[in-house]
């Protein structure tokens, strides 16, 4: 499913124009992604969480060579599910 989908399928379900909701979620998107970048986390009840994770600097290795390369430290997003996601997945969530 892509996002355009999700657009189409929240515009028949809402009555909302296709333009209406994509500038919704495309809003939605934007800020979490203003979040993370800011530092700061995003928990949705029910869904999951957003947040950063610091990689630690590292050595990895070249596979051609097979030379040491120092990895610098970064920031990655991460997100985590939530229990009631998992087990709705599961298909265990209680109703």
């Amino acid at each position: 499913m892509t996002k355009a989908d999700i657009v189409e399928d929240i515009a028949q379900k809402t009555g909302l124009t296709k333009k209406e909701v994509a500038e919704t979620v495309d809003l939605f998107l934007d800020r979490i992604g203003d979040l993370l970048v800011s530092g700061h986390h995003l928990e949705i009840r029910g869904f999951g969480t957003f947040k950063v994770k610091e990689r630690k600097e590292r050595m990895a290795r070249n596979p051609r060579t097979g030379e040491a390369v120092p990895v610098p430290s970064r920031k990655v997003p991460v997100f985590k599910v939530s229990k009631m996601l998992k087990d709705k997945v599961a298909g265990t969530a209680e109703n």
